[in-house]
């Protein structure tokens, strides 16, 4: 994942696509801003793909809240430039799932862990999580979650 930021991080700066160049760094500011409180928490100082992942959709819904928020302030062009900036970031996310394939892997969750109350919730969500890191938007699924098991 590294390799592949550095390296479109150069082709940006080759090609002087200042916009790309600027959320590529913005990136590359947000891995290097974990792995310093990694180390003040005494832990190891490097952050994995899976962590990455975790920043990457972070900023992104950070970025569509941003978006929204100038939209209904009659702040056009200040919403495309988040817009624009959430497209360079989903470069580096896997493929988001469908509506239809979320339902799909909620369904295979449950029906693998056997889930069949509320209670079974978090060890839904853990399997999720697990497998669909980057994928879906997990503050949507769970609501649905919640209504297949209750």
């Amino acid at each position: 994942m590294r390799e592949k930021l550095a390296s479109a991080l150069k082709e940006a700066m080759k090609a002087k696509e200042a916009a790309r160049l600027s959320t590529l760094r913005l990136i590359n500011a947000a891995i290097k801003d974990r792995e310093i409180a990694l180390r003040s928490e005494g832990e190891g100082a490097t952050v994995g793909d899976a962590e990455i992942m975790a920043i990457l959709s972070k900023m992104v819904k950070q970025r569509q809240e941003s978006a929204r928020a100038y939209e209904e302030g009659g702040r056009l062009e200040l919403a495309e430039k988040e817009l624009a900036e959430i497209a360079v970031i989903e470069e580096f996310l896997p493929r988001q799932l469908t509506p239809e394939e979320v339902e799909a892997a909620i369904a295979a969750a449950i029906e693998k862990l056997g889930a069949t109350s509320i209670r079974d919730m978090g060890r839904v969500m853990g399997e999720l999580k697990a497998a669909h890191t980057g994928q879906m938007d997990f503050g949507s699924v769970g609501p649905k979650v919640k209504e297949r098991l209750s």
